[in-house]
């Protein structure tokens, strides 16, 4: 293994920006909602008359040489990244620092590098409608989180949710590859999820056994197309998803909706801050509450309500539904749930490191709120006589506070979405301020980003071992940071070097719109199969042998094996109308020597990996002659590589 490289801090970390930076705060982006909601929010910056005319070359922004976050060739990265596709409906993995993209993984859109949504392996962990067709061919994924063991990641799983579909897609780390995909039913606007950091229920299981869910929308819980003009009927469920089956163990109905999510490494907590506690369904009714809350799930409280079957179901649903509300649980003794007030439609929620905090992000309140998660249990013992007491501190960073990462040191980094700007602040600090010592300078440093930062993460910064080294942020517009592309920029995502006192931005890469949140974590912790084992294809083609034509009717197996440069049938035969499962496997047995199957005219490509086997079914109705090739480049022969599919009329 290479050595790690140690990051250089001799940079000069207060070199002026340039003064255009702000600009975009008088052009249509949040001003506009902001001022369409009323608000009155202060802005850091004005507009630039020096800035330069549309089209004219934008003023040079100072960066900083970052020698030490550069990979030479051949050097491999010290971090994964694990970040959202967005619309793309997939999972990017990125090698940090350098933040190259390695490699994508689709779960819930069609994806014909690999051909999932085309084989019937992965139609099968999509979902299907009776014709066969898949159920959904649009996704929007968000959150991405990974399996923990003592209070570290375990290289086992990682989870991933679609918003725009209620579904939350699983990973497998030793193949970096989707394996199960589970739609959560009675929500939409799924958004926030977060795996426990070891069971809650049994203390001796100290690794990740589930997956909450949050949903942001309300909806009629029997959504039958009745009582649609009734606002009173529309409520948001918080859900828990097993980790190894999938299946949805139960749901809490809750007021107010979720937004994200995050778990207390006892395995006792897990919360949501929550931006619309009003119940509204409009925007104006959203966000007329000076407060809201972050609301916190009692785990064992809840596993031990279902077991004692205190709770019901929806319509035909045999999912366990437990009564989260605040009327139902204001008693502490035997409340399930927990609503802690914090400052007006907060955005993020995250635990920090050392287990003590939760930590909400104001978004529309210039303001985090740090919550003791020890006094929020002794509320749940009937120790602390008011919850709010939880809160220990609330303190300003400055505008538009979202997402928070942590370096290990007792330090929290915010993005503020409307300052352009990322915060380095101390929480021990902030709590001694709060606590009345005016003299506790909590805020440490800021930098600014290009522009209006949303999500943020340091490297390994979910976990107990957060190293403080290394941190992304996602910028939600690039503006002029690349080449013109037409209407549709890119996003800009940046890499910070937090390893000193001070932070330094050391690159920036563009990113196709809209990816989210994503989390880094050290390549040690995950060992991946560079060759897929046969046996664990059960329908596996395991010799060329045993290749060929095999017809029932109008029903027809073809199976093949491919290796480089031939596929084992070099014609084969089929008649109009028949339908057809073909069944390939990759019998190389060599790293990397992965092959393709394409069919012309029948929109059908795929891959399959060393060892690894796919299927297709589709109907022979075009007849004549079609070239099956390898679309996957794999040897000196690989323009040889073919098969003919001969149709009969």
């Amino acid at each position: 293994m290479k050595k790690d490289q140690s990051p250089n801090h001799n940079l000069d970390t207060d070199a002026p920006q340039d003064a255009g930076r702000r600009k975009f705060l008088t052009q249509t982006t949040a001003v506009a909602g902001l001022a369409g909601a009323g608000l009155t929010l202060g802005l850091a910056g004005c507009k630039d008359e020096s800035a330069p005319a549309a089209g004219a070359p934008a003023a040079k922004t100072e960066t900083h040489a970052a020698p030490a976050g550069h990979i030479k060739p051949g050097e491999l990265d010290t971090y994964y990244g694990l970040w959202s596709g967005g619309h793309t409906g997939d999972m990017r993995i990125l090698g940090f620092p350098s933040g190259r993209e390695i490699h994508r993984i689709p779960c819930f859109t069609p994806d014909p590098l690999v051909g999932w949504g085309i084989t019937n392996e992965s139609k099968a962990i999509m979902g299907t409608k009776p014709d066969g067709s898949l159920k959904y061919t649009v996704g929007d994924s968000h959150h991405t989180h990974a399996s923990y063991k003592d209070g570290n990641y375990d290289g086992r799983y990682a989870w991933i949710n679609d918003k725009i579909n209620a579904r939350i897609a699983r990973i497998r780390l030793d193949t970096f590859t989707c394996d199960k995909i589970t739609e959560i039913p009675h929500v939409q606007g799924f958004h926030g999820i977060f795996p426990d950091k070891r069971d809650a229920v049994d203390p001796a299981i100290n690794y990740t056994t589930r997956v909450f869910c949050g949903s942001e929308f309300h909806i009629p819980l029997v959504n039958d197309g009745k009582n649609m003009g009734d606002d009173s009927q529309y409520r948001a469920l918080f859900s828990c998803v097993d980790a190894e089956t999938m299946d949805v163990r139960w749901q809490v109905l809750i007021d107010g909706n979720c937004d994200l999510v995050a778990t207390s490494f006892d395995g006792k907590l897990a919360a949501s801050n929550q931006y619309n506690t009003e119940n509204g369904q409009r925007f104006e009714n959203m966000m007329s509450a000076e407060r809201d809350a972050c609301i916190f799930f009692n785990i064992a409280r809840i596993e031990q309500a279902v077991k004692d079957g205190k709770f019901t179901t929806i319509g035909d649903s045999k999912i366990p539904l437990v009564d989260g509300t605040r009327e139902a649980n204001k008693n502490p003794a035997t409340a399930l749930t927990a609503y802690v007030s914090v400052p007006k439609n907060p955005h993020g929620v995250n635990a920090s490191p050392d287990g003590k905090y939760f930590i909400c992000a104001g978004k529309l309140s210039p303001t985090a709120t740090v919550i003791e998660l020890a006094k929020v249990l002794d509320w749940f013992d009937g120790k602390l006589p008011e919850l709010d007491k939880s809160i220990v501190a609330e303190v300003e960073l400055g505008l538009g506070p979202l997402h928070t990462a942590f370096d290990g040191r007792g330090n929290a980094y915010t993005t503020l979405f409307l300052d352009s700007q990322v915060v380095k602040w101390n929480v021990e600090a902030a709590i001694k301020f709060h606590s009345g010592d005016n003299t506790a300078k909590y805020v440490v440093d800021r930098l600014d980003v290009q522009y209006q930062p949303g999500h943020i993460n340091a490297s390994q910064s979910e976990t107990m071992f957060a190293d403080g080294k290394w941190l992304a942020v996602g910028c939600k517009f690039s503006k002029d940071r690349y080449l013109p592309v037409g209407p549709l920029h890119p996003e800009n995502e940046q890499i910070v070097d937090i390893s000193g006192d001070k932070m330094v931005l050391v690159a920036d890469h563009p990113v196709r719109p809209e990816p989210h949140d994503f989390i880094i974590f050290k390549r040690d912790l995950v060992r991946t199969k560079q060759v897929y084992n046969m046996a664990d294809f059960p329908n596996a083609v395991k010799n060329s042998s045993e290749s060929g034509v095999f017809r029932e009717g109008n029903k027809v197996t073809v199976k093949m094996t491919s290796q480089a440069p031939i596929f084992s049938l070099r014609d084969f035969n089929l008649k109009l109308g028949d339908e057809v499962t073909l069944i390939l496997t990759n019998l190389d047995n060599i790293e990397d020597l992965t092959h393709g199957f394409a069919i012309e005219k029948y929109n059908i490509n795929f891959i399959v990996n060393p060892q690894e086997t796919a299927s297709v079914t589709f109907k022979a109705d075009k007849p004549g002659v079609f070239w099956c090739y390898c679309s996957h480049f794999c040897h000196a022969l690989h323009l040889e590589m073919r098969s003919r599919m001969m149709v009969e009329a």
